[in-house]
């Protein structure tokens, strides 16, 4: 059973930045509260291919997870996929302007929970959507300071 989660946000800071600091990994230790390092695997700039290994806190267990850069329009969209995780997961995030200085941003995340973890589905889709909120008002607080 797959849990799809997409959220939305309106930043009042222009697209460029957004994309900039929302769109790399690096920075979600920052305004991602569940994520506490990112590492990257591979060289710098970021690119199709590379790969961060991102260590967290979830349900009350530390996890690591390597994400690889699946989609990448510079300054539009980026997604990445787990290569190496509990589950398949990909998380999305995209960006539109709405006017000059403001951003519309959809932050998706989509998994694939297998073997017992499927029974769990309804209460993670519950636990991603509440954890993607508070990330996403972090990001729109920390982006307009």
């Amino acid at each position: 059973m797959a849990v799809d989660v997409a959220l939305t946000t309106v930043i009042e800071r222009p697209i460029a930045e957004v994309a900039a600091y929302a769109g790399d990994p690096t920075n979600a230790p920052r305004w991602c509260r569940r994520i506490e390092a990112v590492e990257w695997e591979t060289d710098p700039p970021m690119r199709l291919g590379s790969r961060a290994r991102l260590r967290g806190v979830a349900f009350g267990r530390t996890l690591e997870y390597t994400y690889e850069i699946a989609e990448l329009t510079a300054g539009e969209q980026v997604a990445m996929r787990t290569v190496d995780a509990p589950f398949p997961m990909r998380t999305t995030s995209t960006w539109r302007p709405v006017g000059d200085r403001v951003t519309h941003m959809v932050l998706r995340n989509h998994a694939e929970p297998s073997g017992l973890a499927v029974l769990a589905a309804p209460f993670l889709r519950v636990a991603m959507r509440r954890t993607m909120a508070a990330d996403l008002a972090s990001l729109k607080g920390i982006l307009e300071s």
